[in-house]
């Protein structure tokens, strides 16, 4: 017989699906955290759960396809097992709840992005029988809540400083499923993550749509006093998530540069080079300030990790050849490349010159294969380099053991394999000796 924290017997058992992001993988920890005050039981195996929540994605249209395949997979546990309740919550629900209802009778409640306090009761009125909840919230109506049951491994976590996003980029849906940009309490803030330094965090991972408009919407930036009050904290690293180009000033430079706290590696989303497309993406940048700002961070030693559209519309072969080139000179530590999706309601789906599945797709295998090769030189270029590194797990078929430096972001980025003639254990450091490369990966040795 399984029990609660509390040492009671749960109500009963709930089996969660997250997909998306890192600000999504928070909501469903929020979730979790929740259904566990109710008193119920958290089991991984969803065939034994009496309740399966999927906290869904809608991002793009690979994402929507995922959920669904998701939601259906955890419908048919209603059928081969205990499930009696399916709940989907999250960007997917928010957006197409209707289509939801209509299209998958299995499900029990739809809920929105901010009603996961709701899930619980709505779970148990739906396990004594009652029929399709759907819980509608206003988007800009925020819920924020400290409580959390992590699902990463002990010694990280993420911090979703600030839900939403204002910057109203043409081709992002993101506005118009979680609203305008709203940043979290300060306090609030620093008390949730002095809980996950208690509970044996070292390295916290700050997310948001736009780390760099914290404070912004309350008047004032305010990242940098709030990374002040992080760094007092008994923490190994902070790594900062998803910065927009045209707010990364000299003063945040600098103060990155000088806090040894702060991983020197940030997400810098850039999205194009050609000054034509980024005017008609909506972005706030050109590209004089983007070298510009890449040739800062150089100077101050600092990784960038971006991510790009190709095949947006009207892009032409000459721009995109532009932004190969710029890959080419720039020499971003690591980038992820998307084929444009459409995305009905957003400006971009109006623009004229769409461009076919065939041609983006193209598209994006040359970028990556050009960034591909640029990244296995430089990472085989820090080969007689020492740098720090989390040990995590063992990879029994290498007899190595597997960690990660501060330019390697959980789940984005590869990890460094190392030998160690030392014992070590896992969620602490060890200044590692980079002596190869392999793909992604960084291969090393414990230096005695």
């Amino acid at each position: 017989m399984r029990f609660t924290e509390t040492g009671t017997v749960p109500k009963a058992e709930l089996a969660v699906i997250s997909l998306g992001c890192d600000k999504n993988r928070v909501d469903t920890e929020n979730a979790l955290a929740y259904f566990a005050d109710a008193g119920w039981g958290v089991t991984a195996d969803l065939a034994g759960a009496d309740a399966i929540l999927v906290n869904t994605c809608g991002f793009i249209d690979p994402a929507k396809r995922e959920s669904i395949d998701a939601i259906l997979e955890a419908a048919a546990y209603k059928k081969t097992g205990r499930c009696r309740a399916l709940i989907v919550s999250g960007c997917l629900s928010q957006r197409y709840k209707e289509q939801l209802k209509e299209g998958i009778p299995e499900i029990d409640v739809i809920a929105g992005t901010d009603r996961y306090a709701d899930l619980p009761a709505a779970a148990e009125r739906a396990l004594a029988g009652e029929g399709l909840q759907l819980l509608s919230n206003d988007i800009n109506d925020r819920h924020f809540t400290n409580r959390r049951i992590l699902t990463t491994p002990a010694h990280y976590a993420y911090l979703k400083i600030a839900e939403g996003c204002s910057n109203r980029c043409t081709y992002c849906a993101i506005p118009y499923i979680r609203g305008n940009y709203t940043s979290r309490g300060e306090e609030e803030l620093i008390k949730e993550a002095e809980f996950l330094v208690e509970g044996g965090v070292k390295e916290l991972i700050l997310v948001a749509q736009d780390v760099t408009r914290y404070g912004a919407d309350r008047g004032e930036r305010r990242l940098i006093p709030l990374l002040e009050k992080l760094s007092a904290l008994d923490l190994e690293r902070i790594r900062l998530l998803y910065l927009y180009p045209e707010q990364v000033d000299d003063e945040l430079i600098e103060y990155i540069a000088k806090n040894d706290k702060i991983c020197k590696y940030v997400d810098i989303p850039l999205q194009h080079i050609s000054d034509r497309i980024l005017k008609r993406m909506g972005r706030r940048v050109n590209k004089e300030s983007i070298l510009a700002l890449m040739k800062k961070l150089r100077k101050r030693d600092i990784f960038v990790r971006s991510t790009f559209i190709v095949g947006f519309p009207g892009e032409s072969e000459e721009e995109f050849e532009e932004l190969l080139t710029f890959l080419k000179e720039a020499h971003l530590y690591a980038c992820g490349f998307f084929a444009y999706s459409k995305e009905e309601g957003t400006p971009a789906a109006k623009l004229d010159g769409q461009l076919s599945a065939r041609v983006k797709e193209a598209r994006r295998k040359r970028a990556y294969a050009v960034q591909n090769a640029l990244s296995a030189a430089d990472k085989k270029a820090l080969a007689g380099k020492t740098f720090k590194v989390i040990y995590e797990d063992i990879d029994f078929d290498r007899q190595m053991f597997v960690g990660r430096t501060c330019f390697q972001t959980p789940e984005v980025d590869g990890v460094t394999y190392f030998t160690s003639a030392l014992p070590v254990q896992a969620g602490e450091s060890y200044d590692v000796l980079i002596t190869g490369a392999e793909g992604e990966d960084l291969i090393g040795e414990v230096r005695e």
